[in-house]
């Protein structure tokens, strides 16, 4: 369903919910709350104020509370709706734009009492403190250009080069206490950044209110409301417009699979658990020790898809990585025999939780054609990313966590074994077209004891520098779009913290350099062939040259694009002996241009190349009629391409 009309926050003296409001919020259909639910300044019987709402359907009384009446719950009653919506209302002239507030609830069961933050805040008090904040979303937004054009920008077959941040330590102020940029300073830094480096978009960790800094934002209780720590929500629109504007992408971290115990928040709202399952093999998260969302209930459908669309609607994002999809899936997920409740019929399926992200992704697609939601799903899971009514779950990519898991596993063994492994580089090909899958190194890899990626690097200094660079090979030439969390572009010595900034410092030395140019490199080489990018996600896109040279540690395979001309040969070698005059098969004589070579000098390599590029030979080999002979540095990765010979090379 589309995003529904009706009433709007400005709605004059006409009642802020209609007949057809009511009537869609039981139906589980109502994906605008936003405009009706929560906090709202607007006119009413001549008089301006601010208008309130709350589901709370098992309230004896609720009233609103805040500085404005000394947090006295005598003093403004909310009167609940007569439709048996279990929506309590209140009109208070003379409120305005930055008045805290919170409702407090007494529930008809053991007069329980409690103070909420209101679910629909647009704006929260900056943790500790727990008030929502009367706010509105006037925004002069200045990014136009990129909205009209963003359906090319974010099509699946367009170049998606991810930069995962944290926004509290992606850079800090040491000079002020070692304190989190704000929204409006990190702004201008990260949009430069991040088109020095050539990735195409900007992933942030939850930017969502969440009590608990340590979280990083997967524990959200303001799912509305940017946190405040850095700014207002006008403050976070222009860093979203700020990226736009200079043509990057921003995909939020969004997390419809659990929600944390703080009594401020969701849990047991109205004295019942509203959101959450009653019962705890249904509703409590063993591992995280947070509540899970009853998505069988129609009122939290609307809150949930209403919230996506949200973010989409009032701040341009243009895509959602949805968390923990595979906690959502199963009912036994972290859970031990007889800690779970099968479903209907017998099994281990969340039925309601997938119906909640079909209906989901239908919302999006059907509202915002123009956006991505990539599923965070580490199981086998079927037709994730395939469409609804083809019998998906209608996620427009999926996180390919068989290919990091199987990857940095084989990256870190030592070469010498590497041998043994070598199945390990190869499988994921068998499957990598099954999904539209997003290669991540995110930042679940380098934290709790995994270390940074350089540090599982083997071998000596110069060798691990050397793995990392041609990591980031392998990664950028394998089907699938890209993710890098912050850091590793710079081969960060430590795991990722926090309360400190990346380590930027290490820039200083030339081999650190060289790896962060060498991934700036594969950015650009990625967006500007289309045999890199255009077809990600079909078979034809990918060609094995040679998967047998285990004993060597070698692979070879061609990308191709949509033209038969865009062509792309890369051969990677996972040993630290160079190979002379290694021979390739190749489809095509003339002259191969060498693209990039890991090992150049320019990334602190040693040097080992192929003068800017090889003719072919009309020797057949590996089954085609033509071959080139070759030096594959070591720990090497190196990318040609079929040109005419009187192109420049980019790198030797």
């Amino acid at each position: 369903m589309s995003i529904n009309s009706g009433a709007t926050a400005n709605s004059g003296d006409k009642p802020l919910f209609t007949d057809e409001d009511i009537y869609l919020f039981r139906e589980g259909s109502h994906y605008r709350l936003y405009d009706k639910m929560g906090s709202h300044i607007m006119e009413q019987d001549g008089a301006c104020g601010v208008y309130f709402s709350v589901w709370a359907p098992n309230a004896e009384k609720v009233s609103v509370i805040g500085d404005f009446n000394g947090w006295n719950p005598d003093s403004n009653k909310m009167k609940v709706r007569e439709d048996s919506s279990g929506i309590w209302e209140l009109f208070i002239p003379g409120m305005d734009k930055g008045a805290i507030y919170k409702y407090h609830i007494i529930s008809r069961y053991d007069g329980y009492r409690v103070n909420k933050a209101d679910p629909y805040a647009f704006h929260s008090e900056t943790p500790p403190r727990t008030g929502s904040i009367i706010w509105d979303l006037q925004y002069a937004w200045g990014d136009g250009d990129w909205m009209e054009k963003r359906h090319e920008l974010n099509d699946l077959n367009a170049p998606f080069s991810i930069y995962e941040v944290h926004p509290g330590s992606w850079r800090r102020n040491p000079g002020q206490g070692n304190r989190s940029l704000s929204y409006r300073e990190m702004a201008r830094e990260l949009a430069e950044y991040v088109n020095e480096m050539g990735f195409t978009h900007v992933e942030l960790m939850p930017i969502m209110e969440h009590p608990f800094f340590v979280s990083w934002g997967y524990q959200i209780t303001g799912y509305f409301a940017p946190t405040s720590r850095y700014g207002t929500p006008q403050d976070f629109m222009y860093l979203v417009d700020c990226l736009h504007q200079n043509g990057i992408g921003v995909i939020l971290d969004w997390v419809p699979s659990h929600f944390p115990t703080d009594e401020h928040g969701l849990s047991y709202f109205d004295g019942t658990h509203l959101y959450e399952h009653a019962d705890p093999r249904k509703g409590f998260h063993p591992d995280w020790k947070s509540y899970i969302f009853n998505y069988g209930r129609n009122e939290v459908r609307n809150f949930l898809i209403s919230n996506a669309l949200f973010w989409f609607e009032k701040y341009h994002i243009d895509g959602l990585r949805v968390d923990a999809v595979a906690s959502m899936l199963y009912l036994d997920y972290g859970r031990q025999n007889g800690e779970w409740i099968p479903n209907q019929y017998g099994g281990r399926e969340n039925i309601e939780a997938i119906s909640l992200l079909k209906r989901f992704n239908t919302a999006v697609y059907e509202n915002f054609p123009d956006v991505q939601t990539i599923a965070e799903e580490s199981t086998a899971w079927p037709m994730v990313s395939r469409p609804v009514y083809a019998g998906g779950l209608g996620f427009g990519m999926k996180w390919n966590m068989g290919w990091m898991h199987d990857t940095l596993d084989y990256m870190s063994t030592e070469p010498v074994f590497r041998k043994y492994r070598h199945n390990q580089l190869t499988f994921s090909i068998w499957y990598a077209f099954s999904e539209n899958f997003v290669l991540p190194l995110s930042h679940d890899e380098v934290v709790h004891g995994k270390g940074s990626l350089f540090g599982k690097m083997p071998g000596d200094e110069w060798q691990k520098y050397a793995n990392l660079r041609l990591l980031f090979g392998y990664m950028y030439a394998h089907p699938g779009k890209k993710l890098i969390f912050m850091g590793g572009e710079l081969a960060q010595w430590k795991e990722w913290s926090h309360d400190e900034s990346i380590e930027w410092n290490i820039l200083e030395y030339p081999f650190h350099k060289g790896v962060q140019r060498w991934v700036s490199d594969l950015n650009h080489l990625y967006r500007d062939e289309p045999a890199m990018h255009e077809l990600d996600f079909r078979k034809t896109g990918f060609e094995w040259i040679d998967f047998h040279d285990w004993e060597q540690n070698i692979i070879s395979f061609l990308r191709r694009g949509r033209s038969t001309d865009d062509i792309v040969l890369v051969v990677c070698n996972f040993s630290p002996v160079p190979r002379y005059r290694y021979r390739v098969g190749v489809p095509r004589g003339g002259y191969w241009k060498e693209l990039l070579n890991s090992d150049a000098a320019d990334y602190s390599g040693s040097g080992h190349g192929n003068f800017g590029g090889v003719s072919a030979e009309p020797a057949a080999y590996q089954g085609r009629e033509n071959s080139i002979i070759i030096t594959l540095p070591p720990l090497g990765a190196v990318f040609f391409k079929n040109v005419p010979r009187c192109e420049t090379t980019i790198s030797q």
